[in-house]
């Protein structure tokens, strides 16, 4: 016997669906443009700021936006800025693999077993409230002048980030999912694999995002204290040479540079690793 619900014409969607879809299209482009729009209004409001404060101050204090501009152009074009940020970016990301290689174990055990929770805990708590200017500090006093100091930095200050979300993301897994595992005759290494794996994908991402923005910052921090090379370094050349024009110019390329590393690197990345999940949007 037929069911009028659940029988569907063939051929092509009735109109109304088609409307419908079309009107969503149009409230997504809406609203996408509606973001646009306070994104360049923001930009231009800090702008504006920015060009009052120097005209009130005197652009010998704080220049303004465009001489600031024709600076970073300048570097730009020279090529010594894109030689000096890869050298920064590199740090970064070996201080992001010796963290993922120690953070993510420790967050494992810490997640999985009670006894190992015990015995990481206070200590992974402990290192995540030390200051990052303190890891920059004794960086610079274990390794001297050296590459090897903004990496120890953003390692110690990065670890502590993933090794409590990955304990979070174990904590987090189904425990009826392992179950079945087990009934189905699954063994440990499987399980890992197919369960615990994706379930704390997200949980290592979020850890990514939160420590790669402090990451960063102490990384060029060490850099300006006692770095031979990268942003950091020119950063405090400026400095030596009394140009805040300099100063500005470079720290405002770097914070550009990491930024585009983040929202198209980083977010793309996590949107192909999550795009799995049906039920919410990755990177909005």
């Amino acid at each position: 016997m037929s069911n009028p619900v659940l029988d569907v014409p063939p051929g092509p969607p009735p109109a109304s669906w088609q409307e419908g879809e079309v009107r969503a299209r149009r409230s997504a482009s809406r609203r996408r443009w509606r973001r646009l729009a306070l994104l360049a209004a923001g930009w231009v409001a800090m702008l504006a700021v920015w060009q009052l404060a120097s005209d009130l101050l005197s652009p010998t204090v704080l220049p303004s936006p465009a001489t600031v501009g024709d600076e970073m152009w300048e570097i730009v074009e020279s090529g010594d800025f894109f030689e000096d940020f890869l050298a920064s970016v590199g740090k970064t990301f070996a201080g992001f693999g010796v963290a993922a290689v120690v953070g993510a174990p420790v967050g494992y055990l810490m997640g999985r077993y009670t006894y190992w929770r015990g015995f990481f805990h206070d200590g992974v708590t402990v290192a995540g409230t030390i200051p990052a200017l303190v890891y920059a500090v004794m960086s610079l006093i274990i390794f001297g002048l050296s590459d090897m100091g903004p990496i120890l930095a953003v390692a110690l200050v990065s670890a502590p980030y993933v090794a409590i979300n990955v304990a979070e993301g174990i904590r987090g897994v189904d425990r009826s999912l392992v179950t079945m595992s087990k009934a189905f005759g699954r063994s440990q290494r499987q399980i890992r694999r197919e369960v615990f794996v994706p379930t704390i994908v997200p949980f290592v991402f979020a850890a990514v995002r939160m420590s790669f923005a402090v990451a960063w910052k102490v990384e060029a921090l060490t850099e300006v204290f006692g770095g031979s090379s990268g942003v950091g370094f020119q950063i405090r050349t400026q400095y030596q040479l009394f140009s805040i024009r300099g100063v500005l110019a470079w720290m405002l390329l770097f914070i550009a540079f990491m930024l585009i590393i983040e929202r198209l690197v980083l977010r793309r990345l996590e949107n192909r690793m999550l795009a799995w999940r049906p039920t919410e949007r990755v990177g909005r």
